[in-house]
Formats: structure tokens, C-alpha cells, sequence
């Protein structure tokens, strides 16, 4: 399936192959702390099916307990995820799903948890578009003068 992502602010675009049946869920400790969030979710696509129509990726490198190193894909002005891969060699990237255009039509596959999983939590998983399901905004904040 072809898809389209872009960052926040405009600055990277791109487009890429997928398969939407390998959209997977992790919710390591890792994937909470860098989506600020429980759980993260990505695709992958080969590096030779991923094409950036504008801009470039801002890299931060982590290193995880196990001491294997993972490239963070950022937009560098909006802070937008992009990807994770290889930082040596990128055959392999993890786009994430909250940039893509298609989003309402990737179905979320079974949680596939790393290694180091902080807990067991159940995510909304459905066999449905992510579009259909029903989430819970935070209301704005709000400034005091």
C-alpha cells in the first residue's frame, strides 16, 4: 500500500510502501518515554520503498539497556516522530503511523511488545481503521494572564 507522511509542520514529506498487516504496537519503556505517551505505533517499509519529497530527518541515536542503538527520525522545527532505524546501516524503517495521510485506514495488528515492556497494558486493539475508534481528547489547556 502506498502512504504519504509528513511532519506537523510541513518541513519533511515523503512517501512509501508498506504492509498495512505489519502495523504493530509497543509500549517498552523506551517507545513510552520517547511518544510521551503508553504506547507507540509504527510500520515498517525497506529502505529502497521510502522516498523523502522535502526535508530531512533530524537523528537522535538512544541506546537501549540491551546496549543495542536505534536511530529516532525527527523533524527538527516541529519535533513530529518520523522513524526509527538502523543508525549504521537503515535497511529497515519504522515510520510511525500519526504522520501518515492513510492513517484512518491502517488497522492496528495484536501488540507485538519489546523485549523490555514496562507492563502488560491492552491497547485499544480492534481489528477496525483507527479513525473508527472512539479516543478521548484532553481537554485544551488553558493560560492565565
Amino acid at each position: 500500500m502506498k502512504v504519504h507522511g509528513r511532519c506537523h509542520c510541513g518541513e519533511i514529506v515523503y512517501e512509501a510502501e508498506i504492509d498495512p498487516a505489519q502495523v504493530s504496537i509497543c509500549h517498552c519503556t523506551d517507545c513510552q518515554t520517547l511518544t510521551g505517551t503508553a504506547y507507540r505505533v509504527s510500520v515498517p517499509a525497506k529502505a529502497g520503498d521510502l522516498r523523502f519529497l522535502k526535508g530531512a530527518a533530524k537523528i537522535y541515536v538512544k541506546t537501549a539497556e540491551s546496549g543495542r542503538q536505534r536511530a529516532q527520525g525527527f523533524c527538527g522545527t516541529c519535533g513530529t516522530p518520523i522513524y526509527a532505524a538502523d543508525p549504521h546501516e537503515a535497511k529497515l524503517f519504522n515510520l510511525r503511523t500519526g504522520v501518515l495521510a492513510e492513517r484512518a485506514v491502517v488497522t492496528i495488528s495484536p501488540a507485538r511488545p519489546c523485549a523490555r515492556a514496562a507492563r502488560a497494558i491492552e491497547p485499544p486493539i480492534s481489528p477496525k481503521p483507527i479513525s473508527a475508534m472512539r479516543l478521548k481528547c484532553a481537554a485544551p489547556l488553558t493560560s492565565t494572564p
